[in-house]
């Protein structure tokens, strides 16, 4: 079942943000931002969809990030997607990209840190960086304040990110943290320095 969400800020749950309309000259959004656990990382903080249950199936956004005027040094305009989150919104899967680390950024370090899969809890970058753990972090050809589209493919304990309508999938996760899970909750996610512009989101559920 395919189902384009509402996006009036009435239709989520802001968990440790905060949610309103947007009008921008290119049309109507919804901006999300973080309110709580300011200069934390990969943490619950997102726009939770209300009345929505996905496990399996397709998550399609329209989105772009800007900075915030006092966003600190290390802010990247971190915007993702949620997905599976349980009810008290302790556990979830999620999938980010940074695009102040895309195809401008002149560190070839930072260029290959563009996206980044997370499990909530415990299973942050930092954590897969601490013990040099790969392939959950790949380059992205994107950039601050560009609007750019997210297709994620979710399997059993499989999933799949494309942009931009690409064949080829930006990355592949063989083996989410959480495994095959049980259907949950998505939403929109923001990290530190950010606002976070989503102008559709659309849910295909397969289960």
């Amino acid at each position: 079942m395919k189902q384009n969400l509402s996006l009036s800020p009435e239709a989520f749950l802001p968990v440790h943000t905060g949610v309103e309309a947007a009008a921008l000259p290119e049309g109507p959004a919804l901006r999300v931002v973080k309110k709580d656990k300011l200069l934390r990382f990969d943490e619950n903080t997102y726009a939770r969809a209300r009345g929505v249950k996905f496990r399996d199936g397709f998550l399609e956004l329209k989105m772009k990030s800007r900075l915030l005027p006092d966003a600190p040094d290390f802010a990247r305009g971190f915007i993702g997607v949620v997905f599976r989150a349980n009810e008290e919104n302790s556990e979830f899967e999620s999938f980010y990209l940074r695009p102040t680390n895309g195809r401008s950024c002149p560190d070839p370090v930072r260029r290959a840190h563009g996206c980044q899969y997370f499990s909530y809890p415990g299973y942050t970058f930092e954590y897969f960086r601490e013990f040099g753990i790969p392939g959950y972090e790949a380059p992205a050809d994107i950039e601050l304040d560009e609007w750019f589209t997210l297709k994620a493919v979710i399997q059993g304990s499989r999933a799949e990110f494309y942009l931009n309508g690409s064949a080829q999938p930006l990355l592949v996760v063989p083996a989410l943290k959480h495994g095959a899970g049980a259907p949950g909750g998505v939403g929109i996610f923001v990290d530190i320095g950010t606002e976070a512009f989503v102008s559709d989101f659309t849910v295909t559920a397969l289960d």
